[in-house]
């Protein structure tokens, strides 16, 4: 007997090859090959037929009104959504398990059943009563929400075919398969097959499709990432899972901003929205403590404060221990050696331990001048006042250079009661009317040096 072709599919990207290879010529991934029979498309061409050629249409025919969207009712989901969910669009929703991705989904259609819209929950995973039971938690559904467990495409398409519900949830994509791919579910060849099937009919019918996707140990959406290419948009849901809080991130919008990001906080009854994030990463500070400081990021158009901490202590071995938790680790080592240079600090024979309170994840150089006013602060174990807040990039020569949005962010400070601002001098020539709280203007470095020794 013949044997059937198969080709080989990078689990990482996708990439498409008719041996295997160790190395994936388009992702650089190692041992990410796997072996699936080759999809056999049949052609609906029929010999002495010509196929109709499609119609184009001129530009300035299509209607060019702004789309109308759907409140979820959840204002935070509404943020990094970009206003609420656009019809025919296609959303993936990816993040570690248990993090709380279906339950903001199963949230969301509650919101939208008070709504008396029609919503279908589709789900590979769990049983009805198992869904029962998490819904009974949430709390009570006005309208009553349709909800399939099943796992077969086809069907699942008749259904939606069916009873044309207006939002659509596919929990998990993994767990989708088609009786004509003869791989199995969850592979390279079933997820690009089901998604494509999804994708199609959200923009066929209008239906707005939520499919949620499983993520691998690197942290991306496990299949191959041409996944990511063919949905409208992706979020991502963050969070230690040892923390209360959850963080929703868009890195993809096609109907909105990619920088806005949704704070929630995970309770007994399901995620509860956090309408003032500031002081929610705030509570708890230490007060009087060296080592510690307040620096404000922008996410967005939504300024966040957070701690930063540093623990900077003698070391016991020959090569200094150097730890960075939230922020790179290689920015660290960076200001580490501006100090040196700079200040003359003699950290070269210190360990140096710098965190994020709350389990926060920031590159954004606007925490460089906190990041230094910390390490000073613990170097020379003298506390920064509590109701003091500081941001500011720094440069390799101890300059420290300006951020955008400052005033922003210190309109956000004097809100939470901060009574003085350490910024980049460059930015006070933004602050010219008299405000509530005092703006100090920092040229380098050692001005910060001598604002925190005195």
């Amino acid at each position: 007997m013949a044997k059937g072709k198969s080709v080989f599919f990078c689990q990482e990207c996708g990439f498409e090859s008719a041996k295997w290879m160790g190395q994936c010529p388009g992702c650089k991934g190692w041992n990410t090959f796997v072996e699936e029979p080759a999809i056999r498309k049949t052609s609906q061409k029929n010999e002495g037929h010509e196929m109709k050629a499609a119609e184009p249409v001129w530009l300035s025919s299509v209607n060019s009104s702004e789309e109308k969207r759907r409140m979820t009712g959840i204002l935070e989901l509404d943020r990094v959504l970009g206003g609420g969910i656009v019809s025919g669009s296609l959303v993936l929703v990816g993040g570690d398990p248990g993090i709380g991705k279906s339950t903001l989904l199963l949230q969301m259609c509650r919101c939208l059943s008070e709504q008396a819209c029609k919503a279908l929950y589709v789900s590979g995973e769990e049983s009805l009563q198992q869904i029962r039971l998490r819904a009974n938690r949430l709390g009570n559904f006005k309208n009553d929400l349709w909800m399939l467990c099943e796992t077969d495409l086809d069907r699942i398409q008749n259904t939606i075919l069916k009873y044309k519900p207006e939002i659509v949830i596919i929990d998990s994509i993994q767990t989708m398969y088609r009786e004509d791919v003869s791989s199995g579910a969850g592979s390279v060849s079933q997820v690009r097959e089901a998604t494509s099937v999804l994708m199609q009919l959200a923009k066929k019918e209008n239906i707005a499709i939520f499919i949620v996707g499983h993520v691998t140990k690197e942290g991306v959406v496990a299949g191959p990432r041409v996944l990511e290419h063919m949905v409208d948009t992706v979020l991502y849901f963050e969070g230690d899972r040892h923390a209360s809080y959850r963080l929703l991130r868009a890195v993809k919008n096609r109907f909105g901003s990619t920088n806005e990001i949704g704070v929630f906080e995970m309770r007994s009854e399901g995620l509860v929205e956090v309408e003032n994030p500031s002081e929610f990463m705030l509570s708890g500070r230490p007060e009087g403590t060296s080592g510690s400081v307040v620096a404000c990021a922008m996410e967005g158009t939504r300024p966040l404060m957070l701690e930063v901490q540093a623990l900077v202590c003698q070391t016991n071995f020959q090569i200094p221990r150097r730890t960075a938790a939230g922020t790179d680790y290689n920015r660290v080592n960076l200001l580490l050696a501006v100090l040196e240079k700079r200040l003359g600090l003699k950290l070269a024979g210190c360990d140096a331990y710098i965190n994020l309170a709350g389990g926060m994840r920031l590159n954004e150089p606007a925490i460089d001048l906190a990041i230094i006013a910390a390490i000073i602060s613990s170097y020379r174990n003298t506390a920064v006042s509590s109701d003091t807040m500081i941001f500011g990039e720094v440069g390799l020569t101890g300059e420290v250079r300006a951020v955008s949005q400052a005033e922003q962010r210190v309109k956000e400070a004097e809100k939470l009661g901060f009574k003085t601002c350490c910024i980049p001098a460059s930015n006070m020539k933004y602050f010219k009317k008299e405000m509530g709280i005092k703006v100090i203007g920092i040229k380098n470095v050692k001005d910060m040096y001598d604002f925190i020794t005195g």
